[in-house]
């Protein structure tokens, strides 16, 4: 614990903020660094509260309650407030590999199920989680870590959250680890598919330098499955670490569906961090929302990365359509109690933006987009749309209802699919005859992580489906866990 009587003497302070109409003129980050004595009396809230549920990491009514990487939070909090940070840059990194990743990106459901979180204001663990690593950085003590040489050689396919925390792993304990990425830069999602003022490529490549200088090799520019074949790398290495992710983008069944300015967030996303990292924007090979009205259809977080960017980039207008109900701005105990993930409303960075530049929140709930229009050269000019009414069926299961009178017509010129991703690509899985469960998932048990081809693992996105970074990164350790037992009998990765 902190102090025994911090959280009854100090509130709830999180990190400031840059100002909206300052911030939304670059693409540097959102988030301003704490004063480091605000941040040990953030630590001295961490209370005796005898079952920490804050490092439980468990699946709660679909969603994580507490950290899935099973961080020891009382433990690095109590540090900090002592002024120990060495100690507390020590303990962080015995459970996680990346806390400059996480800190950043997490929705942290650690707080979620934070013991004081029931009654009052959550610990502010993940603002504590980026001082310490952010420290650590500064003064030195993030060093390349190797190990005594096994022979073995991994490979590693796909350098996002989970191939990057499974080569971490494997390396730290004396593989000879490879990762074949397929873009000009390593990093998967956390490169390309989350934007710069979420979390700055800086940081990538700063812990990057880091993995090399502990001697994995990076091999980009080769998409393994199709310019090479995976079976390729089953026949030359001791083990191979499948971390792909689930990259095929949910569509839109509509008419309308093909016209010119319809994309999946994904690409609009990805196109405008390669380009402002290659020229700043400059050589403008990206999708541009200068000047156009720009619909958001997904209301989750890429959605709100979307309302961001297109803001950066000078957009006419931008509108986010959600298909399910607005959240409460509470917690509704009865329906979701804790440690269950809240379930609330939460405004973001984007919608921070679109309130300040347009005076409300641009998103729109329980809206469902019909048909979309397009002009004489095919380019789109307007969605249509229904509001919706969620009842309960005949089963007690919720289900959407047309509101009657409800069609609008948007103007649009710029439509973003932000709606979620389907499973993995295809290429990898048909080539060496993998399974697959019924989402198109690789069929890899939790927990052990092979997959019907022997020497063969698969991890992250493309084991679980869609999910959040911090669970990549677990399943990422924890495969490197088996390959290790694989290879050499036992592993002492925890």
């Amino acid at each position: 614990m902190g102090k025994a009587t911090g959280f009854l003497e100090y509130n709830r302070i999180d990190p400031k903020k840059r100002k909206p109409e300052e911030r939304i003129k670059d693409y540097n980050e959102v988030k301003i660094p704490q004063d480091p004595e605000i941040v040990r009396t953030q630590g001295a809230r961490c209370m005796d509260c005898g079952v920490p549920f804050c490092h439980g990491g468990v699946l709660l009514n679909g969603a994580a309650s507490g950290c899935p990487l099973h961080n020891l939070i009382p433990e690095w909090n109590e540090l900090v407030y002592k002024g120990q940070w060495r100690e507390a840059y020590k303990r962080l990194t015995r459970t996680t590999p990346f806390p400059e990743f996480t800190s950043r990106v997490c929705p942290a459901p650690c707080e979620g199920a934070c013991t004081e979180g029931y009654i009052m204001d959550a610990v502010t663990i993940n603002s504590i989680e980026y001082e310490i690593i952010e420290k650590a950085f500064a003064e030195g003590w993030v060093n390349p870590k190797k190990a005594k040489a096994t022979g073995k050689k991994v490979a590693v396919v796909g350098s996002g959250p989970s191939g990057l925390s499974a080569a971490y792993y494997l390396n730290a304990v004396g593989h000879e680890v490879t990762v074949y990425e397929r873009d000009d830069r390593a990093g998967g999602l956390l490169m390309y598919g989350i934007p710069n003022m979420k979390l700055d490529k800086r940081f990538i490549e700063r812990r990057l330098d880091v993995l090399k200088a502990s001697g994995i090799e990076f091999v980009l520019n080769t998409e393994v499955g199709k310019y090479m074949k995976a079976q390729e790398l089953v026949d030359n290495y001791d083990a191979v670490v499948l971390c792909t992710g689930a990259t095929k983008p949910r569509g839109l069944d509509v008419e309308g569906k093909d016209l010119k300015g319809v994309y999946y967030a994904v690409d609009f996303l990805k196109a405008t961090t390669k380009s402002l990292l290659n020229s700043n924007l400059k050589d403008e090979s990206f999708i541009s929302a200068k000047g156009k009205n720009v619909i958001i259809i997904g209301g989750g977080d890429t959605g709100t990365d979307c309302v961001a960017t297109a803001i950066r980039h000078g957009c006419k207008s931008v509108f986010q359509f959600e298909i399910l109900p607005e959240p409460p701005a509470h917690r509704i105990e009865a329906e979701n109690p804790w440690p269950e993930w809240p379930k609330k409303l939460k405004v973001d960075y984007g919608q921070e933006e679109a309130i300040c530049l347009y005076g409300k929140d641009p998103r729109n709930y329980c809206i469902s987009t019909t048909k979309i229009v397009g002009n004489e050269n095919g380019e789109v000019k307007e969605v249509h749309t229904v509001n919706l009414t969620w009842v309960k069926d005949a089963a007690g299961r919720m289900v959407p209802q047309v509101t009657p009178g409800s069609e609008k017509v948007w103007e649009a010129d710029l439509i973003l699919l932000a709606m979620g991703f389907l499973g993995p690509e295809d290429n990898i899985p048909t080539e060496l005859k993998l399974e697959r469960d019924a989402r198109s998932n690789v069929k890899a048990e939790y927990a052990f992580f092979e997959t019907n081809v022997d020497r063969v693992f698969a991890a992250g996105d493309m084991r679980r489906g869609q999910s959040l970074v911090v669970w990549a990164f677990q399943e990422g350790k924890l495969a490197a866990r088996e390959v290790d037992k694989y290879l050499m009998g036992k592993s002492i990765i925890i």
